[in-house]
């Protein structure tokens, strides 16, 4: 073997590669095509990743109605950050790094959109009220330039069921749990 395997640690791509048979590659675009446009337009939720120096990976998700994120033209996408936790966790991180990938999903769909770009983030008034819905507008808007856009595989998403109930957990034994994590971390704080 030409790979560098430490114990169990995989140390490089020639390693890494052999136990997997060849990669079975769909089209890996560098602009959004028919397809792209159509899954986009009909996805009601974008799972946003971005990089800091200091904090590292960050993934968000952003949702709305289908078609909430729009396509501006072949190479641009403007997504609305509209009101939640208020972290700016993705927001914050895209001031030092503007490297952003993207994870689109359909419900019912195996398949995800999965783009790579670059970010940087808008307050033009025009777009923030192209984006209002139901007369609350988006505090900023995200505007993405596509660097590489590719159709994922739906093994991922059939092995989960995520589109099934097999899966599916009682809301409330959640809420048990978050209410262990909110008085355990109100806790952490007191003692901190």
């Amino acid at each position: 073997m030409d790979g560098v395997i430490n114990g169990d640690h995989v140390l490089d791509e020639i390693s890494l590669r052999e136990p997997y048979r060849s990669p079975r590659f769909l089209a890996d675009l560098e602009q959004l095509d028919r397809s792209c446009r159509y899954f986009i337009s009909r996805s009601p939720i974008v799972v946003v990743g971005t990089c800091h120096p200091e904090f590292g990976v960050d993934v968000s998700p952003r949702g709305d109605a289908p078609g909430f994120v729009r396509v501006l033209d072949d190479n641009t996408l403007a997504i609305p950050d509209r009101t939640g936790n208020n972290r700016l966790d993705s927001m914050t991180n895209l001031l030092t790094d503007d490297r952003v990938g993207l994870f689109f999903m359909i419900p019912g769909v195996h398949e995800t959109l999965r783009i790579k770009g670059r970010a940087r983030m808008s307050r033009d008034p025009e777009l923030i009220e192209e984006m209002t819905v139901e007369g609350k507008p988006p505090k900023t808007v995200l505007l993405v330039t596509v660097e590489r856009a590719f159709v994922h595989c739906g093994k991922a998403l059939l092995r989960s069921c995520i589109w099934k109930d097999t899966y599916r957990a009682d809301p409330k034994a959640w809420m048990l749990a978050r209410g262990t994590l909110e008085n355990s971390n109100e806790t952490a704080v007191e003692i901190g």
